[in-house]
């Protein structure tokens, strides 16, 4: 891939470095300036939760490193991959190949089954049905329901089509995860449960970025990044880290995740 940088390409030990990105929209007569100058980088392994309030710039953040947007003035290198300057094509490539999301709403085809529904990236690769179906079922099965197959959105919990939506992330072996509030259409421990999913992966070593307004939810992660009109306000390790296999004992049971769920 030539566009995405030659031999004269800086080399970083870190998956993410982002170097002075700024991000401006013009709005009519008006410019916003919903990134001002944010250098960060982001090693590989790590689990980063992006906090803070609304306008802060997390958001316009996030969707630059998901090659979702592209900055004004700055650079992302992503696995060595100056993708702030990739074209349209390429940038859907990266996504594609190195990015897996997870968003607030589940973003689950409701009218497809939840190995479909994983199968879906894969799409774009050059695999035969068995090798799509067979990849489906271990991400499926890494989550916890490989018994839910079969089973369309509308026959699972919240939390199991959250887990769905963390194995579609998952089934391209993506360089990191990309989770986007994704505690937020759920229920206290059905939030937990999902948390100690995101650990449990970390833990094998996949690099997990998520945003949260909720200070109980970046607790979980490795390292929170506070932004705040358009810039890193604070970056530190989290001293006390929640662990969640540990606080789902202490945790009234909610609805059984084994039962299927009404239609």
């Amino acid at each position: 891939m030539a566009e995405d940088g030659g031999s004269s390409m800086p080399e970083y030990t870190s998956l993410i470095h982002v170097s002075h990105i700024i991000k401006t929209y013009e709005m009519g007569d008006v410019e916003v300036h919903a990134l001002r100058g944010v250098s960060l980088d982001v090693n590989r392994g790590e689990f980063v939760a992006i906090m803070g309030a609304s306008g802060s710039g997390k958001s316009t953040f996030m969707n630059i490193m998901g090659c979702l947007d592209v900055p004004t003035k700055g650079e992302y290198f992503l696995d060595n991959v100056n993708v702030s300057q990739l074209s349209r094509d390429s940038l859907a490539r990266i996504r594609n190949e190195k990015i897996g999301f997870v968003f607030q709403g589940f973003n689950l085809l409701s009218r497809t089954s939840a190995l479909e529904n994983v199968e879906l990236p894969m799409f774009y690769r050059s695999l035969s049905n068995k090798s799509r179906q067979e990849k489906a079922m271990e991400a499926l099965r890494t989550v916890g329901l490989e018994d839910r197959w079969q089973h369309m959105p509308n026959q699972l919990s919240g939390g199991q089509q959250q887990r769905v939506a963390i194995a579609r992330a998952l089934v391209n072996d993506p360089s990191i995860i990309l989770a986007d509030e994704p505690t937020g259409n759920l229920d206290s421990r059905t939030s937990v449960e999902v948390m100690e999913i995101f650990q449990h992966l970390n833990e094998k070593g996949i690099t997990i970025m998520l945003v949260t307004h909720e200070l109980d939810i970046a607790e979980f992660a490795k390292r929170n990044v506070v932004f705040k009109d358009g810039r890193v306000k604070k970056d530190f390790s989290v001293a006390s880290r929640r662990i969640a296999v540990e606080q789902l004992k202490t945790m009234p049971a909610g609805v059984d995740e084994e039962e299927e769920v009404a239609a």
